[in-house]
């Protein structure tokens, strides 16, 4: 059965959800590297997804800038080409692209520990995690509500920690490509809730409790988008 959404009851549209998030790619990048602590403007991070370089910034900081925007070309190439999988190869080819040059090693999962600042959670040892990710993906499958499916991937990633670092933006890669694939809009979290994001996900690693973060992510979705998505599409007229 595919999966549906229960709380908003928007029907899948696979051509109009990634319309609106291809529309929205600047601004889906410029929130993330913000929440990375890279200030830059949406005009800014429109100019360089445009190729052109920005002044007043460090290179590196323009690079990861740059690798957003490339990992976002490449998941909306997979969701056209029905090439998206939920599985380890796509997220280490995703991550080879998002985190390139920017951590310890790209697309492959950790080969050592990693720690969580400001939490006594421990991620699990490296050599669990190919076993981790299949159980995370089957797991996904039996959750019915798309919603619930997504954001369940994007926590178990930032909690298993797949990767030296990039994990809760690989994690949020691969939650937007469940939700697309299935043709439901993807979620956006603003730079300007980071305060409350991290404040959540700090509680779901000593909790492991998904509902806070669950109606968190909800609320980041815009209702804007909802009321698109619930739009009937105009009838074609018969000649």
């Amino acid at each position: 059965m595919a999966p549906t959404d229960k709380k908003w009851k928007m029907k899948p549209d696979s051509g109009k959800a990634l319309m609106l998030a291809q529309r929205e790619i600047a601004v889906f990048v410029c929130d993330a590297v913000n929440l990375e602590g890279i200030t830059m403007t949406l005009p800014e991070v429109q100019t360089l997804l445009d190729g052109i370089t920005v002044g007043g910034h460090k290179v590196n900081d323009q690079q990861i800038t740059i690798n957003q925007g490339k990992a976002w070309d490449h998941l909306f190439s997979s969701i056209k080409q029905n090439s998206f999988i939920l599985n380890a190869e796509y997220a280490c080819k995703l991550h080879s692209i998002a985190a390139k040059e920017e951590t310890l090693e790209w697309g492959v999962f950790r080969s050592g520990g990693v720690n969580i600042g400001g939490t006594e959670y421990a991620p699990p040892d490296c050599k669990r995690l190919p076993e981790l990710f299949k159980e995370m993906a089957s797991s996904a499958q039996l959750i019915d509500d798309i919603y619930d499916r997504a954001i369940f991937v994007f926590l178990e990633m930032s909690k298993n920690q797949f990767f030296y670092d990039v994990n809760k933006r690989m994690g949020r890669f691969m939650m937007n490509a469940i939700l697309l694939d299935e043709g439901y809009p993807a979620i956006n979290l603003p730079a300007k809730r980071q305060l409350e994001f991290n404040q959540l996900m700090l509680e779901f690693y000593n909790t492991e409790d998904m509902k806070p973060m669950n109606n968190f992510m909800r609320s980041c979705l815009d209702h804007k988008i909802i009321k698109i998505m619930l739009e009937d599409r105009p009838h074609t007229l018969k000649m």
